[in-house]
């Protein structure tokens, strides 16, 4: 499918991922999100993304396709389990149907913690490992402004614990 806009998702075989890479590609976010179904999104990002103002080009780019959003930017360097609390706290009573982590790796990580915590309870101790999940995630939509953590092309999220400071690859 090639957009008005130029935007042309690229499937991965044998997955469900799509990579979708364009100049502005942020400001294609609605019509992406809005292909996927979405009607409602949580948006994960942190204080460094709202001040570039990333935030409500994501934002107007979701209205723009009658997309309703919930922000969350409350994240911090490093997730911890007190980042994803909150950000479950945020979601819970909104009841998004699609997840975005913008900015680095920890808000899409963050956003990752998120989506496990909504979708299938407990504690993200639970979700320490592979394949603890028992129910499906909703849809994930990463968009980095970083390059390097790689969070943007991999499932796990790495949320730190507060109390005993061990990182969780979940």
């Amino acid at each position: 499918m090639i957009s008005p806009n130029g935007f042309q998702p690229q499937n991965i075989p044998g997955s469900d991922v799509r990579v979708v890479f364009s100049p502005g590609g942020i400001d294609r976010l609605g019509e992406i999100v809005a292909a996927e179904g979405a009607k409602r999104v949580l948006l994960v990002s942190d204080p460094g993304i709202r001040e570039a103002g990333y935030e409500e080009r994501a934002v107007r780019a979701l209205y723009r396709n009658r997309v309703h959003v919930k922000v969350f930017d409350k994240v911090g360097e490093n997730p911890t389990t007190v980042h994803v609390d909150k950000g479950v706290i945020a979601g819970r009573s909104f009841k998004p149907d699609l997840i975005v982590g913008l900015g680095g790796g920890s808000a899409m990580d963050c956003g990752k913690g998120i989506n496990f915590l909504l979708t299938n309870g407990g504690r993200m101790r639970d979700y320490w490992g592979v394949n603890k999940a028992t129910q499906p995630l909703l849809p994930f939509v990463a968009i980095p402004t970083t390059a390097g953590t790689g969070s943007d092309a991999q499932s796990a999220a790495l949320i730190t614990d507060p109390e005993t400071h061990e990182k969780m690859a979940c």
